[in-house]
């Protein structure tokens, strides 16, 4: 009978046979297996991926397609990777780059979602600047370099301003988009409770929107990362290495192995944020019933 009760959705309160310390034991153990095999889950495919990928590389590698010093092979590109890893000029420039993507993102988010509210709000500036802003999210990030080193010259400000106008676009698209998908019933709804203006917006508008505004993070991160990374390679600053700066110098000198070891670097960073934001908007639509558990 209970087990129908359940099926319904609705409540079930413990028996006395389930209270107590053996109860609380078997439900972590039962949580713990449960967010194992999520995790495996959401792992095991990554893997395949990543294995066939080295499989392609290796074959290649086998075939002589390329001579090995243009495509070296996975083994000795790993060696070299972990030769860099050894090393504290890598760690620096890994941590300029961080840094770098850090305050680039947080001040594109910041400008995004203020845009995106503004324009989201207002019909005039809808009409006005919301074609423009989809304009400047389609166009591509190094056609703004030339403007940058033209107005701060080879400094830091200058990948700054590439990487918020790569990103906050997107950031605002995002927030528009969940603005113009919140139900008109749940506004009505709000407005008869005597939610207005901001209030309206704090408590209702940005909770129901913020599923599209972190697709719109999510997006934004990527163009941040790709304006980054070309940034890096263009504007060259003395006493500053970064990934970019390393992958250029690996150029250069024709060092193949090198090359393709801070490319998986910057891969991998990639991957490792697009992981948290999947994560993040995952538990966002968990918590609002559009996950169905198995």
């Amino acid at each position: 009978m209970s087990a129908d009760v359940e099926q319904l959705g609705l409540r079930v309160f413990p028996t006395p046979e389930r209270t107590g310390t053996a109860a609380t034991d078997t439900d972590a153990r039962s949580g713990t297996a449960s967010w194992g095999r999520r995790l495996w889950a959401s792992t095991w495919p990554k893997l395949i991926a990543v294995g066939i990928a080295l499989l392609v590389w290796q074959l290649l590698y086998a075939s002589g397609w390329r001579p090995a010093y243009v495509l070296p092979s996975p083994k000795a590109t790993f060696q070299e990777l972990g030769q860099q890893l050894s090393t504290q000029r890598f760690w620096t420039a890994l941590g300029i780059t961080a840094r770098r993507a850090i305050v680039g993102f947080a001040l594109a988010v910041l400008v995004g979602t203020l845009l995106g509210l503004a324009v989201a709000r207002s019909r005039v500036l809808r009409a006005g600047v919301g074609s423009l802003v989809t304009g400047l999210q389609t166009m591509p990030s190094i056609a703004w370099f030339p403007l940058a080193l033209l107005v701060f010259g080879y400094t830091e400000r200058a990948i700054t301003f590439v990487v918020i106008l790569g990103a906050a676009p997107s950031v605002a698209n995002g927030i528009i988009a969940g603005v113009d998908h919140v139900p008109p019933s749940l506004l009505r709804v709000a407005r008869t409770l005597g939610a207005h203006g901001f209030g309206l917006y704090r408590h209702v508008v940005i909770p129901a929107a913020m599923p599209t505004y972190v697709s719109g993070l999510k997006q934004g991160w990527a163009f941040a990362w790709r304006s980054l990374m070309a940034g890096e390679l263009l504007v060259i600053i003395a006493h500053r290495p970064s990934l970019g700066v390393l992958l250029d110098f690996d150029r250069q000198n024709s060092d193949a192995a090198a090359m393709i070891s801070i490319m998986i670097v910057i891969l991998v960073i990639g991957m490792g944020v697009d992981v948290a934001f999947n994560a993040v908007d995952r538990g966002l639509r968990h918590r609002r019933g559009l996950i169905v558990e198995s």
